[in-house]
């Protein structure tokens, strides 16, 4: 029986959390420094460096260490812990700049022929606006580092695309000193997570997000405010297409860079007419595409991301329900902008009877007996159901049973799938 550490303490961590602790091979599941909600479900605790982690890896005799957020990968968490032999799902810092530079991301398209946007890659703003001047409106203005979602300006006009740079290299918008200028996509906007070993890459699943604040894809964008799988747009063709196009010709190319991809590959495309075109990948699970993944997920998650650890996934089954999965993020009331912290929230325990609800936290904090708001992202509301339109009734139905005046949330998602 193994034990398995999760570093990390949003949604999706409590989603992967959840899912470990049901694996049969598995004892024990902790997780650093998880959050109100993943302290329900398994044992927390606060480990804020790598060596902090092998200390505890070492004391706890932890077999597998899931890194979940994009940050301490790209800070080279996983090239540290696995100089000492611990099995890490999660890439290299080098293989992690896919998420961690747009300008690299974009690079490895351009030289590999991966489908992707036109683009320009600018160090200054004077280079970036004369880009701007010469192409067509909407244009794309995105941060080239990270920048927690919130990097990626469409501009309408060119004045608006101009004002975008000026932040960037002002530092008002965090992601560096250097910007990635691209085409605007017209289509449907879809998640693709494959799992790679370096060697090896499989599907693992699809979601849609939904991106903007408020019903009918208005507002400002936020890190996700929903999400639903499977879409009905991707068809078999259409992910066959996906992995032989874009996932592993990418693959091959991080191997041939010197720079192998272990870990799970998280592709946003758009589906244009012209066939699927990558928006940008991630180096690690999509929060709140995982909530909804993880819902469906069938079969020892454990021995899977193990097995992509270890390089052995060429040996990997995975199985996923043919139920629909829908996930419904409660925010703090202002999200994305300025948001109030501490607010109670009440009627958990009532939503989370309802059959096949599961209520992932992301920015709680347990005081005493009571459950306090302390992020903008707060609750990710998740239901399974024979149907998207039935998931979705019964997660607006745990929605509708909690009791928290300070949040909100949208009351479309799924609507996509089931307007088709």
């Amino acid at each position: 029986m193994a034990n398995v550490l999760v570093i990390g303490g949003g949604g999706r961590e409590h989603a992967l959390c959840w899912r470990l602790k049901q694996s049969p091979s598995v004892k024990q599941v902790f997780c650093s420094p998880g959050n109100g909600g993943i302290a329900e479900d398994v044992t927390c605790t606060q480990l804020k460096t790598p060596d902090a982690v092998i200390d505890f890896c070492k004391e706890k005799k932890i077999d597998l260490v899931v890194i979940g957020p994009e940050q301490p990968l790209v800070e080279g968490w996983a090239d540290a812990l696995a100089v000492t032999g611990i099995s890490i799902f999660g890439p290299s810092a080098k293989a992690a700049r896919l998420e961690g530079s747009k300008g690299f991301m974009k690079s490895i398209c351009n030289k590999y022929g991966i489908p992707t946007a036109a683009y320009g890659f600018f160090t200054d703003a004077k280079n970036a606006k004369k880009f701007v001047a010469t192409h067509a409106c909407p244009i794309v203005v995105k941060a080239d580092g990270l920048a927690a979602g919130k990097g990626v300006i469409i501009a309408q006009t060119r004045k608006e695309a101009d004002v975008a740079i000026d932040d960037m290299f002002a530092g008002k918008i965090a992601g560096g000193k250097s910007v990635v200028i691209e085409e605007f996509l017209e289509g449907e906007e879809v998640s693709f997570f494959a799992l790679g070993d370096g060697e090896t890459a499989i599907e693992f699943g699809y979601a849609q997000d939904h991106k903007r604040a408020y019903d009918g894809d208005k507002g400002p964008n936020t890190g996700g405010m929903g999400a639903f799988s499977p879409p009905p747009i991707m068809t078999d063709a259409l992910r066959r297409t996906v992995m032989q196009a874009i996932i592993l010709p990418t693959m091959s190319a991080m191997k041939k860079e010197g720079c192998p991809f272990k870990g799970v590959l998280f592709a946003g495309l758009m589906l244009t007419k012209q066939g699927p075109k990558l928006l940008e990948y991630n180096a690690r699970f999509g929060d709140p595409e995982t909530q909804s993944l993880m819902m469906r997920f069938d079969g020892d998650l454990y021995q899977v991301l193990l097995a992509c650890a270890q390089g052995k996934l060429d040996k990997t089954k995975l199985s996923f329900s043919k139920k629909a999965a829908v996930c419904v993020v409660m925010a703090a009331k202002g999200y994305p902008g300025n948001y109030e912290k501490g607010s109670e929230i009440k009627g958990l325990d009532k939503a989370g009877k309802i059959d096949d609800v599961k209520i992932f936290h992301a920015g709680t904090e347990k005081r005493g007996n009571t459950i306090v708001a302390v992020g903008g992202r707060v609750l990710g509301v998740t239901a399974l159901g024979d149907t998207i339109a039935g998931a979705q009734k019964k997660a607006y139905q745990a929605v509708d049973s909690i009791e928290w005046p300070k949040g909100f949330c949208r009351r479309d998602i799924g609507w996509r799938a089931i307007k088709n």
